[in-house]
């Protein structure tokens, strides 16, 4: 009780919610949860390929600007050569310009992570080239010879400057590859984490949403098999609670009406009973002579009223044995049993009626075990065995075969009698009908014996059935489930 209470303080929306909201509640958690992965894998993948579009915009800029520095060098050393050759103002000019664009250019690729050092070589050697391109013309020739060796050395330098922008490029990529890696193999397992959870959220969700509803199957199970005493009290959500409510309901009005018919067959025992026991007994009286000597006509009467009133009393025991029968039948204590050794024990207990009437009782078969109520399986396999003795004539042989087939275990009672009539076949489980076909010199039956048969077999969950064979006699065969 305190464990529930927990739970309710706990979880008060269950109790208010229906099962289709908390099913659509957990459809969503589990969409959320797998639409957030979804959503995270997007967001990394937009982020690597903007990065990787960046490192690769970068990397077309450094490669350029590497050779574009490599063609303003050439620009300048031809415009300087020619303008200290030719004393060319113009020239002069032109190798001005190219190292201005020169030094743009070694700005941008500084800006996009060329090393300091090498810059600054550039920037050192450019200087000393500039200042080797002031001076008088009288020296314009040694000059033109120094700035030539200058150039060559810019010329190492850029080469530098080139490998160095590769291998940054390289570096870069490779850079850019693992993170990828890192990237996919982090993104791979938030994706399985989310799978994983999510499924974990589905089964915990089923099983916590089912578990109400194996409740209410039992329910409906000990309902079917008249297990009323234990009350019926289902938790979950809003719609199952008042299913289990009906259910609930359903099982106390089951019990009032089970103890309305046991108040109506004890009403109907005491009231029915009571007179006729008086009928019989006025009837006895007027046989005897006790008010006064009857006439032949008179004595034929009271003859007929005495027989037909040992019928009536016959016929309302049977009514009263059919539904104490059909009651008690949705009352079932079963236990792993023996089939065999319970076919034995009823062939023991009629041995008297069988070899009195002169019938051999033959069990065949292995032994076969099934959960069953062994008392009412009992009742069922006497009230056919008793009435293929009764049928069976001098000197045959009534057969109990036992058997199994797949999940069913199956008995055969046959006998040599006269068999079911055509006509009676359809409707020889009916309740107080009798065949046209009865045993000479046995007193006639009730009717309900084959009645009760099809009711305890059928509370087993099995069936019987009347099989229509070639060879003389009638052939009932019991068919249960659970065999193993």
């Amino acid at each position: 009780m305190a464990t529930a209470a927990r739970r309710r303080v706990r979880l008060p929306w269950v109790s208010l919610a229906s099962f289709r909201q908390l099913l659509l509640v957990a459809f969503l958690a589990i969409g959320l949860l797998l639409g957030a992965a979804a959503v995270r894998a997007v967001l990394i993948l937009e982020q690597l390929m903007t990065q990787s579009s960046a490192e690769a915009g970068r990397a077309l800029e450094l490669t350029a600007s590497s050779q574009g520095l490599t063609a303003r060098t050439v620009a300048m050393e031809r415009a300087a050569r020619q303008s200290l050759v030719f004393n060319d103002p113009v020239l002069l000019a032109r190798f001005r310009e190219e190292l201005k664009e020169a030094r743009s250019t070694l700005d941008r690729m500084r800006r996009n992570g060329l090393p300091d050092k090498l810059a600054l070589q550039w920037q050192a050697e450019a200087a000393e080239i500039s200042e080797a391109m002031r001076g008088p013309q009288e020296t314009a020739l040694e000059r033109e010879r120094l700035v030539s060796v200058e150039f060559r050395d810019l010329d190492t330098i850029n080469s530098r400057i080139a490998r160095a922008v590769q291998d940054d490029i390289e570096a870069r990529d490779r850079s850019l590859r693992e993170s990828l890696a890192v990237s996919r193999t982090r993104l791979m397992q938030q994706v399985s984490l989310a799978i994983v959870l999510a499924a974990v959220l589905a089964i915990a969700l089923g099983v916590w949403l089912a578990r109400p509803f194996k409740r209410m199957e039992k329910a409906v199970v000990d309902l079917g098999e008249n297990r009323l005493d234990a009350p019926i009290d289902i938790r979950g959500p809003a719609d199952v609670r008042r299913l289990g409510q009906q259910l609930e309901w359903l099982r106390l009005r089951l019990m009032e009406l089970d103890a309305d018919k046991a108040r109506f067959l004890r009403h109907i025992s005491h009231e029915l009973k009571t007179p006729l026991a008086a009928l019989r007994e006025g009837v006895s009286l007027l046989e005897e002579g006790v008010t006064g000597d009857l006439t032949a006509d008179q004595k034929e009467v009271a003859r007929i009223l005495r027989h037909n009133t040992v019928v009536l009393q016959g016929q309302i025991e049977a009514l009263l044995n059919f539904n104490a029968a059909a009651f008690e039948a949705r009352q079932l204590r079963r236990e792993r049993t023996d089939l065999r050794a319970l076919l034995q024990e009823q062939v023991e207990s009629q041995r008297l009626q069988w070899q009195a009437n002169g019938v051999r009782v033959r069990l065949a078969g292995e032994p076969v075990w099934a959960r069953v109520d062994p008392d009412k399986l009992g009742t069922a396999l006497a009230n056919l065995l008793s009435n293929a003795i009764r049928f069976a004539p001098e000197g045959s042989e009534v057969l109990l075969e036992l058997g199994a087939q797949g999940p069913l275990a199956l008995i055969d009672i046959r006998d040599q009698g006269p068999g079911i009539a055509p006509a009676d076949r359809d409707r020889v489980f009916e309740p107080f009908y009798r065949g046209e076909r009865q045993p000479q010199h046995a007193v006639r039956g009730t009717g309900i014996g084959l009645s009760i048969v099809q009711e305890y077999i059928a509370a087993h969950g099995g069936r019987v059935v009347l099989l229509h064979d070639d060879t003389p006699g009638a052939h009932f065969r019991i068919e249960l489930p659970h065999a193993n």
